[in-house]
């Protein structure tokens, strides 16, 4: 048997064993203290098995038979998941309703978040659909948790995707489910995340991205609690709390065509707006302390306080990306035990607080130890070249932070390639502060 103490990135299950099930050898690995995700796979395919797994705490269910490239996506989307969980965040489909390890919401001290949890209690058990708006990495995905837990559903799944994680026809796919021989590769039928979530909650997260055609049957299913697996021939009913969230300007989508308006109003009973970090100073600090006690017990030792110049420079700075920028800067902090490479990472990522002056990169050189250009003394071609390679560099700089260091919609903002983008940003050296707290 698997020990729970066993190093395993993930586990495979299968539900029907020789000696006893998998929901009994399933509940002992997690009484033994077993953290890996599991993912169950088997041929029996009622939605009642998919349920009860996820209740016991599965992170995904593949019917079979499968081919390897459907293993490959449910592996990839479980080890992201967990990626995911070593940033503060959770893993997709939760079956318990256990306050989340790095959850910001018993640290923040200030009034706008008071506010926020506030308003979390007061909608909690009225059912209704949530809409939550705020940047990215405000912690948009703590609160709909909270609403979860304080519900009368706190007891039945909580089911999360991610709207842009996946194109249109997979995440059809996974909402609603399909049957066998649906299209090419569904060889046996999969529910949804929408049946997962029967009597529990489903969180529809950046449900901007979603393509129009999806918002249609998604508005079908808030209007008349049903709806079709693709390739399904009968209506399947559901009970699940809907909340969903965006970093998007919905009524700017809608008005470009982008976002239906009647799905708009359907979501926007109860829209709850979750601050920036730079609007809630007060909750920086706290919130630090928390994610270094994190850390230290993850990697059992490591940095075990923030020096002062750090906590200033916290204080000083804007967080284009928020809670999860700042935790993983504590990350890095704790597990490099270098505050220099941290304060050049915020020289390098940042703008200052509201108001003030945004630093060029050649100030950001500076932070990094590098030597900053002496225009005065060169030659016009060479001050014309260097000017213009700083100035590239802010603006590639300032799209990124922009679009949530998301490549693809900061290449569109500055109208050039995907392709391009990458070149230039492995040209100016510029690095994602989320990709540099990754570190195992």
């Amino acid at each position: 048997m698997l020990h729970g103490s066993a190093d395993v990135d993930a586990v495979l299950l299968d539900l029907v064993l020789p000696d006893l099930d998998g929901f009994e050898l399933m509940r002992r690995y997690r009484e033994a203290e077993g953290r890996a995700p599991v993912v169950v796979l088997s041929g029996l395919s009622e939605a009642e098995n998919v349920v009860r797994a996820m209740k016991s705490g599965a992170v995904d269910y593949l019917p079979k038979p499968f081919n390897s490239s459907e293993l490959d996506l449910v592996l990839r989307r479980t080890l992201e998941g967990r990626a995911a969980a070593a940033m503060g965040l959770r893993p997709a489909v939760d079956a318990a309703p256990s306050e989340p390890e790095s959850s910001p919401g018993p640290v923040t001290t200030s009034m706008a978040m008071e506010r926020v949890w506030e308003l979390t209690q007061r909608v909690a058990d009225t059912d209704v659909p949530v809409l939550l708006v705020g940047e990215s990495g405000v912690g948009k995905d703590v609160v709909a948790r909270r609403i979860h837990g304080s519900s009368h559903r706190a007891e039945r799944p909580f089911v999360k995707i991610n709207c842009a994680a996946l194109p249109g026809e997979l995440l059809e796919s996974e909402l609603f489910g399909h049957e066998k021989g649906a299209f090419t590769g569904a060889h046996a039928e999969k529910p949804g995340k929408f049946e997962l979530a029967h009597h529990g909650t489903i969180f529809l997260d950046e449900i901007g991205e979603m393509d129009t055609r999806l918002q249609a049957k998604l508005l079908q299913v808030l209007q008349d609690e049903e709806f079709y697996r693709v390739g399904g021939k009968r209506s399947l009913r559901v009970d699940a709390r809907v909340v969903v969230a965006t970093n998007r300007d919905l009524e700017s989508e809608i008005a470009n065509g982008r976002f239906r308006e009647d799905l708009y109003y359907r979501l926007n009973v109860v829209t709850i707006r979750v601050p920036p970090l730079r609007e809630r100073k007060e909750d920086i600090a706290p919130l630090a302390h928390h994610f270094v006690e994190k850390y230290l017990r993850r990697y059992r030792g490591g940095l075990d306080r923030i020096p002062d110049e750090v906590m200033e420079r916290f204080h000083a700075y804007d967080w284009p990306g928020n809670v999860r920028e700042l935790e993983n800067l504590v990350r890095r902090l704790v597990v490099l035990k270098e505050p220099s490479m941290v304060l050049g990472e915020l020289a390098l990522a940042g703008r200052p607080a509201a108001g003030g002056r945004v630093p060029s990169l050649a100030g950001a050189d500076s932070a990094r130890g590098l030597p900053e250009p002496q225009l005065e003394d060169a030659p016009l071609k060479e001050v014309g070249r260097r000017a213009a390679r700083i100035a590239e560099r802010e603006a590639i700089l300032r799209a990124l932070i922009r679009s949530g260091w998301n490549k693809r919609r900061a290449a569109k903002r500055l109208q050039i390639s995907y392709k391009a983008l990458l070149y230039k940003i492995k040209d100016c050296e510029i690095v994602d502060p989320r990709n540099a707290a990754m570190i195992e």
